[in-house]
């Protein structure tokens, strides 16, 4: 599922994200009830997202767990589409604006790329907001000022930090929707990992008994152990798995990254 975001009018859009914080205090509703804010609105539909993921999110649903009428809501804010674009930036001030490069632009590095592994994990519906149609909030560019800040470390030149700073978004959040997909999986279907592998890869043997002649690459690498997973590990197999590749694929990336730095500047 791909949502696209940043689909409302312009103008009301960007006024509610990069609002003042003297437009967004509390109004005070008729009754009992407490009042509601832009904030409360947003941080209640951030919590539907995170338990029962974006196709549960709609303004009722949002209004139901305040207690309030879908209708009571379009006073703060005009309607889903620009909840979304509040919820994907207000949900990136999570991550931090600010890294040490003390200890070198590499460990720094590493540590954005285990931040933003673990928010992505934490908020998984994030991965479905498609950055075809960017929502250029606040927290978002905060979250992008600090990688740029660390790669502008290695001296590259800045032509070349745009797409350094693509492939590393792109690599981070396909490993983390790999995993993502793996917890979704068993929820969604109703069969574990293990129910829905062990049956079929068992089946290989009688279903392609010419295996190891067709595929003899895989085959090789399987007889060594190159695909096996440490089970010692928390998490279904493949989320395993998906950590692993994650590991391996972040050193790779910045032995990358390293030998650019290393051709200087003007390269």
């Amino acid at each position: 599922m791909v949502v696209f975001a940043a689909q409302g009018d312009p103008r009301r859009s960007m006024s509610l994200l990069w609002r003042e914080k003297s437009g967004d205090r509390i109004k005070k509703g008729p009754g009992p009830k407490p009042g509601l804010s832009v904030d409360l609105i947003v941080e209640t539909a951030i919590s539907l997202a995170d338990e029962r993921g974006l196709p549960a999110l709609s303004m009722r649903s949002v209004g139901e767990s305040l207690g309030r009428t879908a209708m009571a809501l379009y006073t703060y804010v005009p309607s889903k589409t620009e909840l979304l674009d509040l919820m994907y930036d207000s949900v990136h001030a999570e991550l931090p604006v600010r890294y040490d490069t003390g200890a070198g632009w590499r460990a720094a590095l590493t540590e954005w790329a285990e931040d933003l592994w673990r928010f992505y994990l934490r908020h998984p519906w994030v991965l479905q907001v498609s950055q075809a149609r960017p929502v250029l909030g606040p927290h978002e560019y905060a979250g992008l000022d600090a990688v740029l800040g660390i790669v502008t470390e290695t001296g590259m030149a800045a032509r070349r930090i745009p797409p350094t700073i693509g492939v590393l978004f792109h690599f981070v959040k396909g490993a983390a929707r790999n995993v993502a997909e793996a917890r979704q999986a068993g929820q969604l279907t109703g069969v574990s990992d293990e129910d829905w592998w062990f049956p079929r890869s068992a089946m290989l043997d009688e279903v392609a008994p010419d295996f190891e002649a067709r595929f003899p690459v895989v085959a090789k690498l399987a007889s060594e152990g190159a695909f096996d997973v440490d089970h010692d590990s928390e998490g279904s197999y493949l989320e395993r798995e998906g950590r692993q590749a994650f590991e391996a694929g972040l050193v790779l990336v910045l032995d990358g990254l390293e030998k650019a730095a290393e051709r200087g500047p003007a390269t």
